[in-house]
């Protein structure tokens, strides 16, 4: 009775079938896994760079020149206009010609204007620059993104910060100058210029940019 069931069974020819089902299942699962996917967390992983430090030398002394431009241009209008009287004054005068720049309220006006310009364009030069992405690096420990970014004097400014704190709203292939990166309790976003490099767009794409909830 026993051997009957064995014969029934027929495990010699079972066992062949199985092994060659898992050995086909195993080979299906390593083409599908990505050349790098074992070595992305053994180490820092670079998932992004943009090598354009010229560019951004240029941006901050453009704007340090312009700041050195209207403030002196701020303290000449407000330390040697001077408070002439317009003479005589005709109704076919051009506007310009009646107004007397150097009083008080023209000159204090003008100065103050001057100065404003002057700090604007080296706060938007600056604020571009420490907001454009160099490099966006993946820790090893496959839970914090380090975020490194230009600055007005050359060196790199590094901000690491948990992927959980992270969203982006746009996806990478709908971009076109800029990706906005939302950074958690920070008051603007961080530019991603799509002129740089993806070195790894899985890891961008399936782990990074991803629209959150902060």
């Amino acid at each position: 009775m026993i051997r009957f069931l064995f014969d029934k069974i027929r495990l010699p020819s079972v066992i062949p079938t199985i092994s060659r089902q898992f050995s086909s299942t195993s080979k299906q699962l390593a083409v599908e896994l990505p050349k790098s996917a074992k070595n992305e967390f053994v180490k820092d992983v670079i998932v992004y760079s943009y090598e354009n430090p010229r560019r951004f030398k240029l941006i901050n002394v453009f704007a340090i020149s312009q700041m050195i431009f209207w403030g002196y241009l701020g303290n000449w209008a407000y330390t040697e206009m001077r408070n002439v009287k317009v003479k005589e004054v005709h109704e076919e005068m051009p506007w310009y010609r009646k107004i007397n720049l150097g009083e008080a309220r023209y000159k204090n006006t003008l100065a103050a204007g001057c100065f404003l310009i002057g700090y604007l364009s080296i706060l938007l030069g600056w604020t571009f620059t420490l907001r454009s992405l160099r490099y966006l690096i993946m820790r090893k420990d496959g839970k914090t993104v380090s975020l490194v970014c230009y600055t007005p004097f050359g060196k790199n400014r590094i901000m690491d910060v948990p992927i959980k704190n992270i969203s982006v709203s746009e996806s990478r292939t709908s971009s076109r100058a800029y990706l906005p990166i939302k950074v958690k309790d920070t008051r603007f976003y961080y530019l991603l210029d799509m002129k740089g490099e993806f070195k790894n767009t899985r890891l961008f794409d399936n782990v990074i940019a991803l629209n959150r909830k902060l």
